[in-house]
């Protein structure tokens, strides 16, 4: 794919972390996954090439950068059949909100761990009830003397077996007004009263999905990550970057399918020409690099907007990219599943795991129906329908 419009430096990192994505590949993921094992491994070697934390500040071990190298990382990991799904949550979400809005005892004790690989956090915001409805999240937190108290439920939590800590979405009454607002809570994995129960998902990926139940769960004073006030500020701090992410992740995977696929039509002869020699099966890969490309250069703009401080201009576009990403990726995944006939449905090929994976980045973080819900609203001015 093209990077005309980027920096020699974003090139160069590109390159760099496609060699490590070469090194692994998607074999090595598929087979992780299927003995339930995590991939320390590729984590370890991105941490130690200074990849995971190339977000985060440099005094806290960060590469001082932004989202926009951040998102290189793990699309160039993705487009080498290796994505790493933690990258969305740990150094994008929760190392972007605690080093815009913690205190300097939060930054040194979490960002150093993040930047380097020892340390994860997970992000717990969905519940049972609320589904895309961040205002009907029930987890609530109330004072107890110096210590806050936190009790509900979420689900479909990644990663929280491995995570240090999870950056808990909850919710506290405003002394003023009694209405309830979003604040963001780092509760460690073993906390008494967070307990957590797998669920079993059809989707085979070495991140697990998690429900986690917090039954009263007592935290000091300094658990509660920025303001007590600015309750949506920071939660919107780190769901932009997610967004980004989550294009970066389906980008990337779409570019796998692709490739393969390619290669694919290149070399497959049924009559006497390659396969790809055919405009029914060439144009419609055409078709996804340009949907690709296209998509890649919304989140390129997401990620300069967010990296440049501009968050409502980030919101719009990173909620644009996300959405034209998942089209995207699941439109391409098909067409090279299609392409290989039946060999796109071995396991030989590496394919047909991303006809489910492919489907998460429509629904996850959101749907692509709130995502033209904001569109709708914020942009076009129409009104809500709820």
């Amino acid at each position: 794919m093209s990077t005309v419009v980027e920096t020699e430096e974003h090139q160069a990192l590109r390159s760099a972390v496609a060699a490590l994505g070469k090194r692994y590949g998607h074999e090595y993921l598929a087979r992780v996954a299927r003995e339930g094992g995590h991939p320390d491994e590729l984590w370890a070697d991105a941490a130690k090439l200074g990849y995971l934390g190339v977000n985060l500040p440099e005094e806290y071990g960060g590469g001082g950068g932004g989202i926009a190298e951040l998102s290189i990382v793990l699309e160039e990991l993705g487009a080498a059949g290796c994505p790493l799904l933690m990258m969305v949550v740990s150094p994008a979400i929760c190392g972007t909100v605690i080093s815009r809005f913690g205190t300097e005892a939060q930054k040194r004790t979490w960002l150093p761990g993040l930047a380097d690989g020892t340390r994860t956090m997970a992000f717990g915001i969905t519940e049972p009830d609320a589904g895309s409805n961040s205002h009907r999240i029930t987890t609530t937190a109330r004072r107890d003397g110096d210590d806050w108290v936190l009790s509900g439920r979420k689900v479909f939590i990644s990663g929280v077996d491995i995570a240090d800590a999870t950056l808990i979405v909850g919710r506290t009454e405003d002394a003023r007004t009694g209405s309830l607002k979003p604040c963001l809570f780092i509760v460690p994995r073993e906390t008494p009263g967070f307990s957590r129960s797998l669920i079993d998902m059809e989707l085979q990926a070495a991140e697990k999905q998690w429900e986690l139940v917090l039954d009263g769960v007592r935290l000091p004073a300094d658990a509660l990550v920025g303001d007590e006030d600015a309750g949506l500020l920071q939660l919107f701090a780190g769901l932009n970057p997610e967004r980004i992410m989550t294009a970066a992740f389906a980008i990337g995977m779409g570019r796998y399918a692709l490739a393969k696929a390619v290669d694919y039509a290149k070399t497959r002869r049924v009559w006497k020409e390659a396969i790809g020699a055919h405009q029914a099966i060439a144009h419609p890969l055409a078709q996804s690099h340009i949907e690709l490309e296209l998509a890649r250069l919304m989140m390129q703009k997401a990620a300069r907007l967010y990296d440049t401080g501009d968050d409502m201009g980030a919101g719009e576009a990173a909620n644009m990219a996300k959405y034209a990403a998942a089209e995207a990726c699941v439109r391409a995944v098909d067409q090279s599943v299609h392409t290989l006939g039946g060999n796109g449905l071995t396991r030989e090929y590496g394919l047909a795991s991303l006809i489910t994976a492919s489907r998460v980045a429509r629904t996850a973080p959101v749907s692509r129906e709130m995502i033209l819900n904001f569109v709708s609203h914020q942009t076009l001015g129409l009104p809500k329908s709820y």
